[in-house]
């Protein structure tokens, strides 16, 4: 599909919705899987894309693994591939190949990974040339950058001959995905250990226990039912599949949608979103769920409620600049995102009222996220999604799922 067309929905809304599995769980017991030698029992795999492939190049014997667009999958299987000493070339898009994956290199290069770059110093396509171990088993390193590095250096360290403690420097961002690779270890049979008052994370040499594993369903996907819902005239929502106490960071969306106008309520299946009063303003700190971002700065813009923004800073070098890209599609719905302080706060403003003849066309640069964050603007007014397909990435059912509650037309 080239765009699509998204209409206000004509009645109430009232719908279930069984989400796509969380690729975030996924691709972690994906590799845990592969390092107890594929004996685990994993259920409900995510659809997306990225986990997908992930799966397909773990089983692989290819020397080259194409990661195409997926970060994760690229510094995941860098760490695994390395560790696990086979030869491999790392490749991916043209935008993968201008994310950085230095502070990843040269953390596997001092245990004792062969890692040569193809091209630019820092960042893909890399030739992993095998393993032999130096016999550190320290390392310090930001923690402040993406925590991508840090969970595919701690998925790996059990199986390194003295394990590994890694001391995390300056602010620690996304700090529940870190959470969340060492709570999925230890279901795995992993003793590790976690000071945070001093950053400093310990896994020592174990093997994974090899057991069945349920993935829960994506909280990242119910932000943008959360989103149409507080958009909506009348709505209600059930999201199967998700729990109250979360490994994901982005269950954060149920405490701030309370500010937008949704509340959550937690059922036998999921969670029930149901309409309540919005506050006038909202500030948060994103750090650890970049990902709602987009989400968020949409629907705050739509409802006109002032939003404050810190810890975005690492949207920068995801699928897209996504700060960039707010910049640039929120002005098409009357809106603004603006640098208040360099590198730390921003704010979503209202600036106008769009006219009632025209109807937005949301560029979305290759971003799963951008067409997903904009389509509940539907709820409210017609707009149009340009390539519409990339939602593959993380919620292939995305668009299926939207027509239970409105009308869309490819156009």
């Amino acid at each position: 599909m080239k765009s699509i067309l998204v209409q206000p929905p004509q009645q109430p809304i009232r719908a279930e919705i069984r989400l796509v599995a969380s690729k975030s769980e996924c691709n972690r017991a994906l590799i845990i899987n592969a390092l107890t030698g594929f004996q685990c029992e994993l259920s409900n795999i995510s659809e997306a894309r990225d986990s997908q492939t992930m799966q397909r190049l773990l089983q692989s014997a290819e020397p080259v693994a194409d990661v195409i667009d997926a970060g994760t999958t690229m510094r995941f299987l860098t760490a695994y591939f390395a560790v696990t000493n086979q030869k491999k070339r790392m490749t991916g898009t043209p935008r993968m190949c201008e994310r950085p994956i230095g502070i990843l290199v040269d953390a596997l290069r001092i245990l004792g990974a062969d890692i040569q770059y193809e091209n630019a110093e820092g960042y893909p396509p890399l030739l992993i040339n095998g393993f032999s171990y130096s016999g550190q088993n320290e390392l310090s390193m930001r923690g402040d950058v993406s925590s991508q590095y840090v969970s595919a250096l701690l998925l790996i360290a059990p199986a390194l001959p003295s394990g590994l403690t890694i001391k995390l420097n300056g602010e620690v961002g996304s700090r529940p995905y870190i959470e969340m690779t060492l709570n999925q270890m230890a279901t795995f049979g992993i003793d590790y250990k976690a000071d945070w008052k001093t950053n400093t994370l310990h896994v020592p040499p174990m093997k994974y226990q090899a057991a069945p594993y349920a993935i829960e369903s994506d909280w990242s996907g119910a932000s943008y039912w959360y989103s149409i819902v507080a958009l909506a005239d009348d709505a209600e929502v059930e999201l199967l599949g998700l729990q109250k106490a979360s490994l994901q960071g982005d269950s954060a969306i149920v405490e701030i949608m309370s500010h937008l106008g949704v509340d959550s309520v937690f059922t036998e299946r999921g969670v029930l979103l149901k309409k309540i009063p919005a506050a006038a303003s909202i500030g948060w700190d994103f750090a650890n769920c970049p990902d709602l971002v987009q989400t968020v700065a949409v629907c705050c813009a739509i409802k006109k409620i002032p939003l404050s923004l810190t810890g975005i800073e690492s949207l920068k070098i995801k699928e897209t600049d996504r700060v960039l890209a707010l910049q640039q599609e929120l002005q098409k719905i009357g809106a603004e995102l603006n640098e208040i302080e360099t590198n730390h706060l921003y704010r979503v403003s209202n600036i106008e009222n769009w006219s009632e003849n025209e109807t937005p066309s949301i560029h979305t640069y290759d971003d799963h996220r951008m067409a997903m964050a904009f389509a509940p603007v539907g709820m409210v007014r017609p707009i149009i999604i340009e390539e519409p397909d990339v939602v593959v990435k993380s919620y292939p059912g995305y668009w299926k799922d939207l027509a239970v509650v409105t009308e869309w037309q490819e156009i």
